[in-house]
């Protein structure tokens, strides 16, 4: 019983060599997902809209000049203070009531022996801004620079943008531009937003992995629709409402501004924070993949190894003829190669047929 037990143990080497396999083999299988992705759109956040008015006011400056006495031409360095007009940080609304649609369609991108899954969505959003909490935010002499006024929409990457991109205002369509501070987005310039109506913003775009957005206004309502049947909900919000089905899922998420850490009217830009803290969203999950199943059976292998030791030792006993230490070794090797041996079937013909084949050889 000893030496069978020590030989059960000595079997963990071999094991722990398959299952070493069998996680580079998962390593790069999930690398191709992750590149097929990345360049189908990988995966999307939205986030925005906001509304930036430039500031400008008055910044006093102290600067340090030379005169020169008249009288007696000496020079003494004198100390004196200049106000001018320049720019200062802007002020960021986010909308009132901000209601986001969004539906996806699943399909599967192949390379090599590997299948991947990516999407196709469009989103709608109608919005609207309180202009008037903008006034409380300035300083003394400063004003707003009403008709520089522009509209911010962050996207994960412009690359991903397909389709027609459409912002519209009381049905007047508004031409749309990429970023230019370096960041992936579009704006829009409004011109003067006082006065105006409920916005529209249609947006089509490629993604992979996984879809989120971020609450954004002071009223925020979210549906997604996909006919993905397996998926992953995650983020700072989980949905009020989901219906899951094999034809795909629909969830909605209905959030009040008290949730989420974002002010309604700042000087600063908390779009980072909002990203950071508040997305939320869906994962296109894939449910026990074969690479998962094989290191299952890798790390359970011993149990196997074991009870097959265990029933060849008590049939040693009773028939009477001994069994080698070498045989019981072989016996191990063969059941850890029946892990080798599954995964690279399944590779090809899927888990349960590689599970009986591989079963069947050994």
């Amino acid at each position: 019983f000893l030496i069978v037990g020590l030989l059960a143990l000595l079997m963990y080497i071999p094991l722990f060599f398959v299952s070493a396999v069998i996680d580079d083999r998962a390593q790069f299988s999930r690398e191709t997902i992750r590149d097929v992705g990345r360049e189908w759109g990988g995966s999307q956040l939205l986030s925005g809209p906001v509304l930036i008015i430039p500031v400008e006011g008055p910044v006093t400056f102290a600067e340090t000049v030379a005169v020169t006495d008249p009288q007696t031409g000496d020079t003494r360095e004198e100390t004196r203070t200049r106000t001018e007009i320049r720019p200062k940080a802007p002020v960021h609304l986010l909308p009132v009531a901000f209601d986001l649609a969004i539906a996806t369609r699943t399909e599967t991108r192949s390379r090599g022996i590997f299948d991947v899954p990516v999407y196709t969505g469009t989103a709608e959003a109608r919005f609207d801004f309180d202009t008037d909490a903008a006034t409380g935010l300035l300083a003394e002499g400063e004003r707003l620079l009403w008709d520089q006024a522009s509209l911010r929409v962050t996207v994960t990457e412009n690359r991903a943008l397909r389709g027609d991109t459409r912002l519209t205002r009381d049905g007047d369509a508004l031409p749309l531009e990429p970023r230019a501070d370096g960041n992936a987005g579009v704006t829009a310039a409004l011109g003067d937003p006082r006065g105006g109506g409920a916005y529209t913003l249609a947006l089509g775009f490629n993604g992979a992995a996984d879809l989120s957005a971020t609450p954004m206004g002071r009223d925020t309502t979210v549906t997604m629709t996909s006919d993905w049947p397996h998926p992953s909900f995650f983020g700072a919000f989980l949905p009020d409402a989901s219906e899951v089905t094999d034809e795909g899922f629909t969830a909605s998420w209905s959030i009040p501004h008290l949730a989420r850490p974002l002010p309604q009217a700042a000087r600063e830009d908390y779009d980072g924070i909002a990203r950071q803290q508040s997305a939320f969203g869906v994962r296109y999950f894939q449910p026990n993949d074969f690479y998962q199943q094989a290191f299952r059976a890798a790390r359970y292998g011993i149990l196997f190894i074991a009870l097959t030791f265990l029933t060849v030792l008590l049939i040693e006993g009773r028939t009477g003829k001994p069994t080698h230490p070498v045989q019981y070794i072989l016996i191990g090797l063969a059941q850890s190669v029946f892990v080798l041996l599954m995964v690279s079937y399944a590779e090809q013909i899927g888990f349960g047929a590689a599970y009986a084949l591989s079963a069947a050889a050994t």
